[in-house]
């Protein structure tokens, strides 16, 4: 196996890295600062509208759409070193570059399963950054790692669907540029168990749409995902054409959506980690307790270098993985993106948790990034299936082998 990148890879790396050195780790403070100045936790700061112009005119935009009709035409293996830069500043970064969830699921989706009024109607301003869009699947009243479950209608009523239900963590319903809701409900409660939801685009300005409240994560709004959401869906009617694709197809449309970003979402936690432990080495060579530095205490050391090898394998894996989705699809990747979703947050999680502990309280404040880090790592323990389900998955399919 070759574990060189090829030459596109490398000179997007460095053009890559330049940008966030010169750009974007710069802007994190100044966009706190306009954030909190906004009084409004999911309000736009004019400096990532200046670091997307930035992005566009050093051409480091949509890299994550393998289409070369819509994105950089880059395949999963080329991008995984891409996105795990923008890992490193996961509130600034992705965005950006036009890279974030989840309009990036979302603009897959469109992709690939969009009709052409669809996809010009909404792809193509997504692309440009025109908007942001929101994903509507989870529900507060159900056990949704369960998809199935998903109680919210969308009944067919004439030329037109209407659409009840509530839905949360609704990510990016909170940013105000969002203008499109993808819905998955049910549209035939009678049907396979698996063909009874459908996926529905839903502008946010539709009539009976409301946005009830803004979920925190661990006490952060989580802008970086244009912001969790719960709303309610009250008789909301749209033209029967916003259906995407047939009816029954949500189910198949969704798992087909959450695998490329289960892995975009393991490639971007690498970078996170890699912060997290940059952070902890530079404190440990800094900071003197009991009359010598830290990267002197024997414990310390230890955190670092379990660090770097935890960092090393979930990286290994996350290739390994890219490169099976681009040679065999996937389908042929499923066993090794469900291993990724496990071991990658949990990696993440522990890295950043050392350095908290390296920084002291200084590692749980406003004056670093780690706490807000840990808060996203720890959160994609459960965002696109928890690790039990994942968990249970993946022994079945290995069970299965061996019958």
């Amino acid at each position: 196996m070759d574990f060189q990148f090829d030459a596109r890879t490398e000179k997007l790396r460095a053009r890559l890295t330049a940008f966030l050195d010169e750009c974007v780790y710069p802007a994190e403070a100044v966009h706190a600062e306009q954030v909190a100045a906004a009084g409004d936790p999911w309000s736009r700061s004019p400096v990532l509208e200046e670091l997307k112009a930035e992005a566009r005119r050093r051409d480091l935009w949509n890299l994550f759409l393998p289409d070369p009709r819509y994105g950089a035409g880059l395949t999963n293996l080329q991008y995984a070193p891409l996105a795990e830069l923008t890992g490193r500043s996961p509130h600034l970064a992705p965005e950006a570059v036009n890279c974030a969830a989840p309009d990036t699921g979302n603009m897959e989706l469109l992709a690939e399963f969009g009709s052409e009024a669809q996809r010009e109607r909404w792809l193509k301003p997504l692309l440009d950054g025109e908007i942001r869009s929101a994903f509507c699947m989870t529900e507060p009243e159900v056990a949704s790692s369960d998809a199935t479950n998903i109680a919210t209608r969308i009944t067919r009523d004439g030329e037109e669907y209407v659409v009840d239900g509530r839905k949360w963590w609704s990510s990016g319903a909170m940013d105000p540029r969002c203008e499109l809701l993808i819905v998955m409900g049910k549209t035939d409660p009678d049907a396979d168990r698996h063909r009874q939801q459908s996926m529905i685009l839903v502008p946010r300005g539709t009539p009976g749409v409301t946005v009830r409240r803004g979920m925190t994560v661990f006490g952060y709004s989580d802008a970086s995902h244009g912001g969790h959401a719960e709303v309610d869906f009250t008789g909301v009617r749209v033209p029967a054409e916003n259906l995407v694709g047939a009816e029954g197809t949500g189910f198949a449309i969704a798992q087909a959506r959450l695998g490329p970003g289960r892995i975009h979402h393991c490639m971007r936690l690498i970078g996170m980690a890699e912060r997290a432990l940059e952070l902890l080495c530079r404190r440990a060579n800094q900071r003197i307790a009991f009359g010598r530095p830290l990267a002197e205490q024997g414990v310390v050391r230890e955190w670092i270098a379990e660090s770097r090898v935890r960092i090393e394998q979930a990286r290994l894996l996350v290739l390994k993985t890219a490169w099976l989705m681009d040679t065999v699809g996937n389908k042929g990747a499923h066993t090794e993106i469900q291993a990724i979703k496990i071991a990658t947050p949990t990696m993440a999680e522990w890295v950043i948790d050392k350095a908290i502990q390296g920084h002291g309280g200084a590692g749980v404040s406003q004056d670093t990034p780690l706490a807000a880090l840990w808060a996203q790592a720890r959160t994609l323990r459960l965002a696109d299936g928890p690790d039990e389900v994942h968990r249970s998955s993946l022994a079945k399919r290995e069970l299965r082998r061996w019958l």
